[in-house]
This record gives structure tokens, sequence and C-alpha cells, in this order.
């Protein structure tokens, strides 16, 4: 009901404001973040000067993770009235968690000059402190809360956490006895003192029972499982362990650590496939992982995989190449492939390097090099924050495109949902989509609605021809495709019979030949639709339309290459083939660039036809000039959702994280869902 509406509102020349709003804030409420979004956009676009849109859009936002885009709405709420004291709040809050302390501590400062007494203005305050090492404020900060609240259970667990950083475990454990004592439901405060309880003490048995506490708390928190499996598995509780393991890879089927540890012990039970599994997990997603590498090199060793073994342990020897154990490991899993040759190699650097050595056994192990040195980065990284050198270094472009190509390959969580699953509500970020950009927008006769914004595309030529009444169907532009009914595909094939008819007993109009190749491309006859689009510009040269029809069949003739296989039986051919096949699609996404450029020539404001070249662009692998063609759609249609997405996309590619962020955080506010699980993946 609530979506009917919207679409209402849409469709109205003026919108009730307030009442729009209500809506908004009701379906916040109702933890309708995406849905909240879509009514918020509508306030703002009606009373460009109002604050409080901006301000509950940024409280969507920062639901969703989007915390460059709560800041951004926060600000411009801000900007329209200075007093919304939980502006401060929610933006002082997104830059905490972007680890811009400086920039939240001003917030939740200009926050208390407007509320001089609010707790959690103080407590965020303490925190930002805490982090920038700015201890003896963040204590007062502490001291001033517990003074005017003595059982606040959550002061005490940030006096834990800054006594942590103070090396003081004795007052911290003090602090979240205090603290759990006062409230049994904060799930945080049992984590940190099972923590510290495993590390500092080594005692397990009350660390687990706290996890346990912590685990009734919150059931789907993976994390937690994996903090247990630990202890258990110091407690030689193994079956307990890998039941921990397996449960938190259920929750979070991404989770390289929960892989990763459970590899391990399935390693060390016997269960050698299973473990190969999850250490091909972690390197598909991490391919630097070392220790990963390792152990699969081993195991394919023990398993009988030579061929494997061989590829993980040159993979080893690249990084460590004194390794004598690993060349006789190589040389030893070639020798039973039947690789005498490269296994007696293998041996003869093994003995070269003994002898280099003076020794006769390897004493070097590069899995005991790996962990020292995580020891010692760790400790540099410590003695850095204690004496306040610590700066964290930003990403580079090589690791944001590193991320961003991981995130290509992760497929959804779960094929089938349950029906809640899929309602467009709630923490949607949290679940996982395969990253694939906006598809083509191309004409059709049959719209896909959008049933979060009710979003149609206009396009003067089509309106224009649509008045005309000389097509057989309204036309209409849709971004991607759909499968035909067969009622649909039968009225088609008559519509084509009737132009058949017409085109042989009248005088040809370039219309005819339009809507004949309309019906064409609904069939899916590429070449038919081309000849017939061909014909009605030779008729009528400027018929922007009609180039455009030329670039959607082209483009889809060029996919429907993309799925035609080489003849099995035909082996001595197929590299030919492929080269031959290759240089035809290259030439069929060239011939599209070419017709859309026509589309442009006379309809230079059209925003689709540079979209869909800077689709094209991005299928050739020219990223610079797709970027420029969505820019330029985005100059003509501002609130182009799919412009915005793939543009977000393509600046992850290369390695611009601010750019790219930015972009997203748009898309998902126009409604393109699965923005805001990427902004989770990259900001994780």
């Amino acid at each position: 009901m609530a979506i009917m509406l919207l679409a209402a509102f849409q469709a109205a020349a003026q919108i009730n404001a307030d009442q729009v709003l209500r809506i908004g804030r009701n379906a916040l409420y109702f933890e309708d973040y995406i849905l909240s979004i879509q009514y918020f956009n509508q306030v703002i676009k009606a009373k460009p000067t109002w604050a409080e849109p901006y301000f509950y859009r940024s409280v969507a936002k920062i639901n969703l993770e989007d915390y460059k885009g709560a800041e951004t709405d926060a600000s411009e709420a801000i900007e329209r009235n200075p007093f919304i004291i939980d502006a401060y709040q929610v933006r002082g809050v997104a830059r905490q968690n972007m680890r811009d302390f400086e920039g939240a501590i001003d917030d939740y400062r200009h926050g208390l000059e407007l509320k001089p007494d609010d707790k959690v203005f103080y407590m965020n305050s303490a925190v930002c402190h805490s982090e920038l090492r700015h201890f003896e404020t963040a204590d007062s900060c502490f001291s001033w809360v517990l003074k005017t609240d003595s059982k606040n259970d959550k002061a005490y667990l940030g006096l834990a956490h800054l006594n942590l950083v103070r090396k003081d475990t004795t007052t911290a454990l003090e602090n979240l006895s205090k603290s759990i004592e006062l409230s049994k439901n904060n799930a945080s405060a049992y984590v940190m003192r099972a923590e510290i309880l495993m590390r500092s003490k080594q005692d397990y048995e009350n660390a687990l029972a706290d996890m346990d506490e912590a685990i009734k708390l919150e059931p789907h928190y993976s994390g937690y499982f994996i903090n247990r499996a630990y202890m258990k598995y110091n407690l030689d509780d193994y079956f307990g362990a890998m039941a921990d393991y397996d449960y938190a890879i259920g929750l979070d089927a991404d989770n390289r650590e929960g892989h990763f540890n459970r590899a391990l012990l399935l390693a060390e039970v016997g269960e050698n496939n299973k473990a190969i599994d999850d250490f091909s997990f972690v390197l598909k997603n991490e391919p630097e992982n070392f220790m990963a590498l390792y152990n699969r090199a081993m195991l394919y060793f023990k398993t009988g995989q030579y061929k494997k073994a061989v590829a993980d342990y040159t993979g080893v020897l690249k990084k460590y190449p004194q390794f004598e154990a690993g060349y006789m490991a190589r040389g030893e899993a070639r020798r039973r492939m039947g690789d005498r040759n490269g296994g007696e190699a293998d041996y003869n650097t093994a003995m070269a390097l003994f002898k280099k050595k003076h020794t006769h056994t390897s004493n070097f192990n590069p899995a005991e090099t790996e962990a020292k040195k995580m020891v010692k980065d760790a400790e540099e990284q410590r003695r850095l924050i204690e004496s306040g050198e610590f700066t964290e270094q930003p990403e580079s472009e090589e690791d944001i495109m590193n991320k961003f190509n991981t995130l290509l390959t992760v497929a959804p969580e779960n094929p089938i949902k349950p029906e809640y699953a899929n309602r467009q509500r709630g923490r949607i970020q949290n679940s996982n989509v395969e990253v694939s950009p906006e598809p083509m927008f191309l004409m059709s006769y049959y719209s896909l609605d959008n049933k979060l914004n009710g979003n149609t595309y206009y396009l003067r030529e089509v309106a224009e021809l649509n008045d005309t009444r000389l097509l057989p169907k309204s036309l209409t532009i849709v971004c991607g495709d759909r499968s035909l009914t067969e009622d649909d595909i039968k009225r088609h094939f008559e519509s084509v019979e009737y132009y058949n008819g017409v085109l042989t007993t009248s005088q040809p109009r370039a219309v005819d030949y339009f809507a004949r190749a309309m019906d064409y491309l609904m069939l899916r006859n590429h070449e038919s639709a081309i000849a017939d689009a061909t014909r009605a510009i030779e008729l009528n040269p400027d018929f922007t339309l009609a180039h455009f029809l030329l670039a959607d069949a082209c483009y889809l003739k060029y996919k429907m290459t993309l799925t035609q296989q080489p003849d099995a039986d035909d082996k001595a051919n197929t590299v030919a083939k492929g080269m031959l096949k290759g240089r035809e699609s290259a030439a069929l996404l060239r011939e599209v660039i070419t017709h859309l450029d026509d589309v442009i020539k006379f309809s230079s404001s059209n925003p689709y036809a540079h979209y869909d070249k800077g689709f094209i662009y991005m299928e050739m692998g020219d990223y610079t000039s797709a970027i420029s063609s969505y820019t330029k759609s985005l100059e003509l249609k501002p609130d182009f959702a799919q412009a915005y997405y793939n543009r977000g996309l393509l600046y992850l590619r290369m390695g611009n994280k601010d750019k790219g962020v930015s972009d997203l955080s748009k898309a998902g506010e126009l409604g393109i869902l699965p923005s805001y699980n990427v902004i989770k993946r990259m900001n994780n």
C-alpha cells in the first residue's frame, strides 16, 4: 500500500509534504530504511529548504552503514537548521565510524553546547578522545557521566576499554564486572571480559562462560562463535569448536577467518579434503594469504593431488626461495607425477642450499617466519599506538582495486530466500549480492516495474512517436530486458505478418519498417531488426529512434555471440575461431557506439544514449571513456540512479574509493539497493 501511495505522490504535480514526511518517518520507525529514503526524497524535491527530510534520511543511511551519505545529509540538515541537536549526533557517529575522530568530537561539542547534560554526547566524545590517545579528557568525560548517573553500565564499559588501552587489565576487569552487574544485557561487556580472561589470564573456562552469555544476547553475530570455538579448542573440545566454526560460517558464508580456522582444525582431525576446500575459499578471496597457501600445498601433497601441490609449492618458493624442504617436497610431487627431470632439478636445488648452509637438514620453517613477522608487526603497531605516533595508513589504489575485484566473484548467499528476506526493508546491506553493473537501456513494448520508487523513463522522441498512435503498442525505455510470454510471442508474429502485408502493398514508410523492426527485436531476430531499422533510416535519416533501435539490436546480437559455443568436434580450429569470435564481438561493440553517436547527433540531450555508451565502453574495458559517458548522462539527468551505480563500480575498479562510495551512496539513495551491500563490504 505504501508503495502505491508513493507512486501516486510522484505522479501528482504537488504533494502534501507534511503527510509524506510523516509516512517516511513511520517507515523509518518500522526499519523500512530503503522505502523511507524514497519518501524523504520526495519531500526534499518538493521542499528543498526543509531540514527535517535531510535529517531523517541521514538516520536511514546510517542504519544502512552508508556513513558518507549520512554525513552529507546531516550536514545539509544542519545548514538549514543548526539547532537540530540529533543531526550533530548522527553526523558525529557517521564521522566516528569513518575514523574521523576530530570531526566527530567537533560535532559532539556542538551538540553539548545545545544540550549540555546529554550523556550520549559525553560518551561518544570519550570514545573518540580515547582513540586519539587523549586519555585524561576521555577519563573526565566518563567520570562526568558516572557522576550524573552512577548506574550507567555503558560508562563502565567505556572505562574498561580506556584502561585496556592503558594496559591496566586488572582495573579493566573491575570495570567490566561492574558494567555486567548493572546490566546483564550488554553483549559487548561479556565479550571484552572473555577476551581479557583468555588472552591475559589463559582462563578459558570463565572466558567460555562469558562468550556463552554474549551469544545468548546476540545469537546472529558470527564473530562470537569463532571466538568461542577458539576457547573450546583450548579446552580440547574439538567437536564443540568444529560445531561453532560451522555455525559461524552458516551465519556469514564469506567469513574468511572462520574458513581459515576451520581448515586448520579439519586438517588436525584428518579431514584433509574439507580443509583444502576451506583454504581454497580463503585464497580465492585473499590470494596473498601465505599461510593458507602453505597449508594447502602440504594437504595437496598428502592427498596425492601432486599437480596442485606443485603449483602451491611454487607460490611458496617464490616468496621463500631459500626453503630447502619446499624444493624437496615439490621435487617429490613432480617425481610422483612422472616428471623425473623436474623432480631431479628440485632435488639438486635443495642439495645446493644444504651445501651452502653447511647442513643436511632443513632448519627453515616459513610458517614460523610468517608468524614471527605478524607478531613483530603487531608489536610495532602497538608501540606506535602507545607512543601516539600511529596513524592509520590510507588504502592504496591497488588495495581498493584488489578488494573490489574479490567482490566481483561473490555470489548471493542463498539463491532461495524466505519470503521475508526478499522484502525491500531493514538492513539490506547485510544481504550479499553479486556485484554486476546495471544493464543497458533498451526500447521495448514492455515496462519493467520499479516497485521501490515507481520511476519511469521519459524520452521526448518516444512520447512524440507514441502520440502518433502509429505503433501497435506504446513504446517505452527500460533498463534491462525481460522474457516474453507465449501470448506476447504470438502477438508479435501476427504483427510481423501484418507489416509484411503493409510494406508489400503500400508505399513503404519509415515508421512501418521501424515497427516491424521492433517486433523482430522483441522476437530476438536481431538480423532482421537491423535490416528493417536500416531501411527506416534510409527513408528518414534523422529518425532518432531508428538509430537507437539499431544500437539495441547490435548490442543484443553481441550478447548472443557470447553464448555461442565452439564446435567441440572441431578442435583444430578452436583457437582460430575463438580469435575470430573476439574480433566479431569487438566490431559489434564499436558498431553500437557508432549508432549511439548517431542518436546523440540528433538528440543531444538524451541521457540514455550517453549511459548506454558508458555501458558499452565498460564492456570494452575502456573505463576512462565509460566514466566520461556516465558523467555526461548525469549532467543531463542528475537523478540517474543507474549511472551513479555503474560509475561508482568503475571508480572502485580503478582504485578511487572516495568517489566510488560517494556515487554508490547516491545510487542507493535513488533506489539501487545493492549499493549498500557494496559500500559495507568495501568498508570492511
